[in-house]
């Protein structure tokens, strides 16, 4: 069924000029001059509609991108793709977290809870299919409901023909065209090798968005299948899934200056936006969410300080606010630093002078920029409302669990395409599982001050009501109250309540479900809002994108979606301050010389007697005569390319993608060859990390590495 390409991405199209930035789908890999680029495996050997090439071997796995690299489902990610499966396993005494984890053998491979693997398999155009819902005078919140719905019924079709596959419609640009692809999806997923965390996050946040980079981010997961190769969900009696394609692991690597490429599932870009959105993330959005996710993690660092069983239950949740905090830092830096609002704005006017010159122009495009700005004006005018009000219900782990009970309860009553995703038939049974494993991070005091933190801040609107919420007096009885009484921390009975119907729930007079109850219209009346500024803003980007291709003569590429994409460039170094230049390769020296014996820079002393005894096996660097660790490129990434496989020329695996540099958190925004660059862990520590430190030669010799 692999086909058809995206059609409207390309119609019309007689030439594109291509340069380095892009994360392309490969519905255009033939128009891409990859050989120029120094390329040297074909786009039929990368994507070949029909048969098997090298996309077969890429995955998508705990949001991150993975790859296969043995014929018996091995999959090589990164550290940090893997840490919500280590820290669910983990419990005070048996720390996978700190001391890492490696399988002895098939059967002591642990599940990857809420973990699936995704593989592309087909996609399709199914823009007109998506776009014959709507008409031009729809009102805007229904023509948001009605794209939704027709890309629902678009893909229960799918998989009413493909049984056993996964079937999701991706917009590739808002209101004008839409993609279905067709995924193989697995979900019985196991952890095969973790490394300690003193190598697989040395550094920790320190390091975190920077270069140089001295992080071993690699972890080995395996997939499984029912014993006739289809998906099934975890059993002792699955056996490793055989994938059509694995890739082969290249131990020599790469070196400054080589051509290398990455296949993987970027996750959102913003490069298609106005000034209003950046202005809106600059000043609005991004600085509450870095303070608020900064302040959070001061006080799950300080409730699990002096207690390594509650600190065990913050881990993955500080690792995931923390990488968000400092990304959002680093955007705001780029934006003052390139005043990126300032030069869209006036891109913006010179669009603006292109629409009036022409009076066909002017009628069709005239008001455009000016009603996108009416739309922030509006969400500006909101936000910090809305903004305390997302995250009071994602900052307590009861008060979510209890809201989706409660709409759960509500959604079931419905037919199954009129439901909201996460409570149709195909989505729930994750659904309820995900909120399982998130109340194995339940910890009271954490959930009562968050709790505390964000109502107060809610009830300093007009909007929102306090005492029809709480019920009057203080806001400290209430919610210790409401803790103390409910019975939600009982998994069971949580999960017995997804089954409950409205009166079902009222009967059991839980406070924390009647709390979610009392909330349940605020949260039903802000998803109808942006459901009509979603529609209203559909249709303008539409327009916006058709207006600027025929000012700019040229055709845009999507911007990333948490679909297969392509990207290519070369390991190289840059300047990221004036006198400064930085090599594009860090080793084993380097991360010796950072240890201090001290989180997060306490390397094992196993690995500094190696270092020092230069016990490098084959995999040392002839040049740096050293064991490389990390490699920087100037390929366009962004999150969700995590743990995509870095390739060489010949499409062998040499590194394995987990973070960009400082500067280029901005890539979100806007890519420069001047500063955009990612980084990768060297395949070659890797390796030697496998070999020399753990001792376990039996991944290589399944790798085929002899």
């Amino acid at each position: 069924m692999r086909t058809i390409g995206i059609v409207v991405l390309l119609a019309s199209l007689s030439a594109l000029a291509f340069g380095d930035e892009g994360m392309y789908p490969l519905s255009l890999i033939d128009r891409l001059d990859l050989k120029g680029k120094g390329i040297k495996v074909s786009p039929k050997n990368i994507y070949n509609p029909g048969a098997v090439s090298l996309i077969d071997a890429i995955v998508q796995v705990g949001g991150c991108t993975g790859s296969f690299v043995s014929p018996e489902g091995l999959i090589i990610t990164n550290h940090h793709c893997a840490f919500g499966a280590v820290q669910s396993a983990s419990v005070n005494g048996r720390d996978y977290i700190t001391e890492g984890f490696t399988a002895g053998s098939r059967a002591d491979e642990f599940q990857a809870k809420g973990y699936t693997v995704r593989i592309t398999e087909s996609y399709r155009d199914v823009s007109k299919e998506v776009l014959s819902a709507v008409s031009d005078t729809m009102e805007a919140g229904a023509r948001t409901k009605a794209i939704d719905k027709r890309m629902k019924e678009l893909i229960a079709e799918a998989e009413k023909a493909g049984p056993g596959k996964r079937v999701e419609v991706s917009e590739m640009f808002a209101g004008k065209s839409y993609v279905l692809f067709v995924y193989t999806f697995l979900r019985d997923v196991r952890v095969v090798y973790v490394p300690p965390r003193s190598i697989g996050e040395f550094g920790g946040e320190n390091d975190n968005w920077v270069w140089p980079r001295h992080t071993g981010d690699f972890s080995f997961l395996r997939a499984y299948s029912a014993p006739d190769g289809s998906p099934a969900d975890y059993s002792p009696a699955n056996v490793p899934y055989k994938p059509k394609k694995f890739l082969k692991v290249n131990p020599k690597g790469v070196d400054d200056g080589d051509a290398v490429f990455i296949l993987g599932y970027p996750g959102r870009t913003f490069r298609h936006r106005t000034s209003h959105y950046l202005a809106f993330e600059q000043t609005v959005r991004m600085p509450y969410i870095a303070d608020l996710y900064a302040w959070e993690i001061s006080v799950m660092e300080a409730l699990g300080e002096h207690d390594r069983a509650v600190a065990i239950k913050h881990d993955g949740r500080i690792k995931g606010l923390a990488n968000v905090m400092k990304n959002y830092r680093g955007k705001l830096q780029g934006l003052g630093r390139l005043n990126l609002v300032g030069s869209r704005q006036r891109e913006e006017e010179d669009l603006q002078k292109f629409i009036d010159a022409d009076p066909r122009r002017r009628e069709m495009y005239g008001t455009l920029l000016a009603d996108i700005g009416s739309v922030f004006t509006e969400m500006q005018s909101a936000a910090e409302y809305e903004l305390a009000l997302d995250n009071l219900q994602s900052s307590s782990i009861l008060l979510s669990a209890a809201l989706s009970v409660h709409q759960a309860s509500r959604e079931l009553a419905k037919a199954d395409l009129d439901r909201e995703a996460p409570y149709m038939t195909r989505n729930f049974t994750r659904t309820k599982d995900n909120v399982r494993l998130s109340l194995g991070n339940y910890y009271q005091p954490t959930d009562s001050t968050f709790l505390r933190e964000m109502l107060s801040r809610c009830r300093t609107f007009s909007q929102f009501s306090y005492d029809s919420i709480a019920g009057g007096g203080t806001l400290e009885a209430f919610i210790h109250a409401t803790l103390n009484a409910t019975r939600l921390a009982d998994s069971s009975y949580l999960m017995s309540c997804f089954s409950k119907s409205p009166e079902g729930l009222d009967s059991l007079k839980d406070p924390m479900i009647a709390l979610a109850g009392r909330l349940s219209p605020y949260y039903r009346n802000l998803r109808e809002i942006r459901q009509r500024r979603d529609g209203k803003l559909s249709q303008l980007y539409a327009k916006l994108i058709e207006v600027k291709e025929q000012f700019l003569k040229k055709n845009f590429i999507p911007d990333a979606n948490s679909t297969l994409r392509l990207t290519f460039g070369r390991i190289q170094g840059y300047s990221p301050a004036d006198a400064l230049y930085s090599s594009p390769i860090t080793t084993l020296k380097g991360v010796v010389e950072k240890t201090t014996g001290r989180e997060p820079f306490n390397s094992p002393q196993k690995l500094i007697e190696l270092s020092k005894a230069k016990s490098y096996g084959k995999f040392a660097h002839k040049k740096l005569k050293d064991v490389p660790v990390a490699l920087l490129y100037n390929l366009d990434t962004t999150g969700g390319n995590s743990g995509s496989p870095l390739l060489n020329a010949a499409g062998e695996v040499v590194g394995v993608n987990f973070d960009r540099a400082y500067e280029a958190t901005i890539n979100d925004y806007a890519w420069s060859q001047a500063y955009s660059r990612s980084i990768a862990v060297d395949i070659r520590y890797v390796l030697w990390v496998l070999q020399q430190f753990a001792g376990n030669s039996a991944l290589l010799t399944e790798m085929g590495i002899e």
